[in-house]
């Protein structure tokens, strides 16, 4: 077994749209970023490359890539758990926390584990997905930025025989 853990952050501001574990979240701002700045689905992908030691997201979808501008990250979550079955690898599950102090998220987190799950080919109840305020402190309470954290286990595959 294998265990990863994921962060990720990116400033909110106007103009933009707040996508969140797959799913656009109707806001005055959304997160800044070179693709669709999908903070949590980047946190569960470095989680994934983590447990492996296959380096971060950075390293495999660089932002300096044309390829990637503006890319939705469900393509980029497919891509990464594809990685991890070539390394013989399947996923036991996630754990993610997103915060940030608006809007409120409760409301979504079942299509967004649903989300996952689908992209990753989980059953939903192999995904969890929580929001926490940070009770206006730091730049997630002056809703400057969104922020996640993710860990994830995964379990070798069994040859069948």
């Amino acid at each position: 077994m294998r265990i990863g853990t994921g962060f990720d952050v990116h400033q909110l501001a106007e103009g933009y749209k707040l996508i969140l574990g797959g799913i656009e979240i109707p806001h005055s701002k959304g997160c800044v970023g070179h693709s669709d700045a999908d903070v949590l689905i980047h946190a569960v992908c470095d989680a994934l490359l983590g447990a492996l030691a296959l380096g971060d997201i950075g390293q495999h979808f660089p932002d300096t890539s044309e390829d990637y501008k503006g890319i939705d990250s469900r393509i980029l979550l497919k891509k990464v758990n594809e990685l991890v079955s070539k390394q013989g690898y399947e996923i036991s599950n996630i754990d993610s926390t997103l915060a940030l102090q608006k809007p409120k998220i409760k409301p979504y987190i079942q299509q967004m584990r649903a989300e996952l799950a689908k992209v990753l080919s989980l059953d939903k109840n192999q995904v969890s997905v929580k929001a926490t305020t940070t009770e206006k402190l730091g730049f997630e309470g002056r809703e400057e930025g969104v922020s996640a954290q993710a860990v994830c286990l995964l379990q070798e595959i069994k040859a069948q025989t």
